[in-house]
């Protein structure tokens, strides 16, 4: 008796930590990673602008060669979509581009419906530097309240940085092979 006594004590100081954590960890959550490309700003747009070559640089294509894409609308126009369909590491839903700035920004909407439904907003900056195209790419989200929690027992920022590394060192190839550009002197 004394046991399961203790045990409810337990599970309802944990339910009543969550909700009271909760309130004060911050809902929103952004990230990002950069890396400068040595091609032309002409060619690192081709890549990003287009939902149909993110496949070629996809870090998540690694999780599950045999995902379905299906691809929607104008490739690199406003409005295009590219839907998957894959195991349980790669999971299902649509990314529709949003917004377009020639040679600099891609704006993405994520809708997520496997393996749990959940929205975010995913972006992808271009800035031609003296060491090449600097690329930024990255997302924000939000997580409801009491889910929020959930960021205290997992280090977001490393979940995401080894996929977005992996994601960016493939971009990065994927466009010096197609069009290298000498270094600046």
């Amino acid at each position: 008796m004394k046991i399961l006594k203790g045990l409810g004590i337990l599970v309802l100081a944990v339910i009543a930590f969550v909700l009271i954590a909760g309130l004060f960890v911050p809902k929103k959550y952004h990230y990002e990673k950069s890396i400068a490309i040595n091609a032309s700003q002409e060619v690192v747009w081709a890549h990003v602008s287009n939902l149909e070559n993110f496949d070629k640089w996809s870090p998540y294509k690694e999780y599950d060669t045999a995902a379905v894409m299906t691809y929607t609308g104008v490739g690199g126009t406003v409005g295009s979509t590219m839907s998957w369909k894959g195991n349980k590491d790669v999971g299902s839903g649509t990314e529709t581009i949003t917004a377009l700035t020639p040679m600099s920004k891609v704006d993405i909407k994520l809708s997520f419906k496997e393996p749990f439904e959940s929205e975010a907003q995913a972006f992808i900056n271009l800035v031609q530097g003296k060491d090449g195209v600097q690329v930024t790419w990255g997302f924000d989200s939000e997580s409801p309240y009491p889910f929020n929690t959930m960021s205290l027992f997992f280090n977001m920022d490393e979940m995401f940085d080894k996929d977005y590394s992996n994601g960016l060192g493939k971009l990065k190839a994927v466009c010096e092979a197609a069009a290298p550009i000498p270094p600046a002197i």
